[in-house]
């Protein structure tokens, strides 16, 4: 047994590259400046600044904009608000895992459409819509969790096109798009919407540390509007000293010297990962992300994943399985998150599970052979 677990299961990064002294900083100007505000109650909407900060970035009137403890509580009243059981949802193969819950919880029709390495096949969408009425298509565009893919203009545009004539609210679910490795970022499918049909989440605690626990919606006024209402009905107020924290960072230039840093290490991090694959589990077929957190490993068929992770954890190092991710399937997948794994770990890190592969094989040909 290993001394120290290498972790590529969670999806947060270490805490060596957390801002604390930018936040430690930006809330002690937000307790000077806002503090009637910080420490008040809001309203449903949000920190009123933030809103008017995050309209101004996505070009879009504050009016249209939410803010909310993490984009999922952002899912989850939009969920409640759109989805009623029965109701028929399409979920990208493989979703995130927190996707798959509230949607089962609110008892949807779940239907599958398989990710491509551009991202979601809009003619699976297509077809479930000729299958029947779709209520709203659930779409992660940027460094998918868990398929680190990114989806192409092409779709983007092509599943706005088919929001509009089929009926349907096209949530997209875009946590990630600030953790690129690369200059430019792909246009949302909000800024390509002209029918009001995307409703768009993002969340600060990518960018700035899952601890903030602030996220935001945007999309057409009166959805927003409703969903506002429904926010203040179910807690009265959001965070706003935690609101008031990422305003003063976003306002002061505070994120983007942050995103510097995180994304300069993610990329490492990333880039020390894939090779590390190459050289000591060359069977695993992978789409290399552009940004985000996650890589999705396909091996061979012989493997099982969950049963791959009991000799991981004895080997010291841990992962999720695929089947988390699916409504079926997945068996021989599974999501490694490269952001809380050090680059200098991430080697030790691979060697560990391709010794845990092997043991894996030796056990299944020892147990023919009896």
């Amino acid at each position: 047994m290993a001394e120290r677990t290498i972790s590529f299961a969670r999806g947060a990064p270490s805490a060596d590259i957390l801002p604390h002294d930018a936040v430690r900083e930006a809330a002690a100007h937000a307790l000077e400046s806002d503090w009637e505000k910080a420490l008040s109650y809001g309203t449903g909407r949000g920190h009123i600044g933030l809103c008017e900060w995050i309209a101004e970035l996505h070009g879009v009137q504050p009016e249209q904009v939410m803010i909310t403890n993490g984009s999922m509580e952002g899912a989850a009243l939009l969920f409640r608000h759109l989805v009623s059981e029965g109701d028929r949802v399409v979920v990208e193969q493989p979703t995130y895992d927190r996707t798959l819950l509230l949607l089962k919880q609110a008892r949807a029709d779940l239907v599958g459409a398989p990710l491509e390495a551009d991202g979601v096949d809009p003619a699976a969408v297509e077809s479930a819509c000729a299958d029947g009425e779709v209520k709203l298509a659930h779409v992660i565009p940027n460094f998918h969790n868990p398929a680190g893919c990114t989806l192409s203009l092409e779709k983007r545009s092509a599943l706005v096109k088919l929001a509009a004539e089929a009926g349907f609210t096209l949530f997209e679910d875009d946590p990630y798009r600030l953790i690129s490795f690369d200059e430019s970022r792909a246009e949302t499918m909000l800024n390509m919407d002209s029918a009001d049909r995307v409703i768009h989440a993002s969340s600060f605690s990518k960018s700035v540390s899952p601890g903030v626990r602030v996220g935001y919606l945007v999309g057409p006024a009166e959805q927003i509007t409703t969903l506002a209402k429904r926010a203040n009905e179910t807690y009265i107020s959001p965070n706003m000293l935690a609101e008031s924290i990422v305003f003063e960072l976003c306002r002061s230039g505070g994120l983007d010297a942050n995103l510097e840093v995180v994304n300069a290490a993610l990329r490492e991090r990333r880039d020390a990962l894939v090779e590390a694959l190459h050289e000591h589990i060359p069977e695993a077929e992978f789409v290399v992300p552009e940004g985000g957190y996650f890589l999705w490993l396909d091996l061979n068929d012989d493997v099982d994943t969950e049963a791959l992770l009991t000799p991981a954890k004895e080997e010291g190092v841990t992962f999720v399985a695929g089947p988390d991710f699916m409504m079926e399937g997945g068996s021989s997948s599974l999501r490694l998150s490269f952001a809380p794994v050090p680059a200098d770990d991430v080697a030790e890190g691979v060697q560990r599970l391709a010794r845990a592969l092997e043991r894996t094989r030796e056990s299944k040909s020892s147990a023919k052979a009896a």
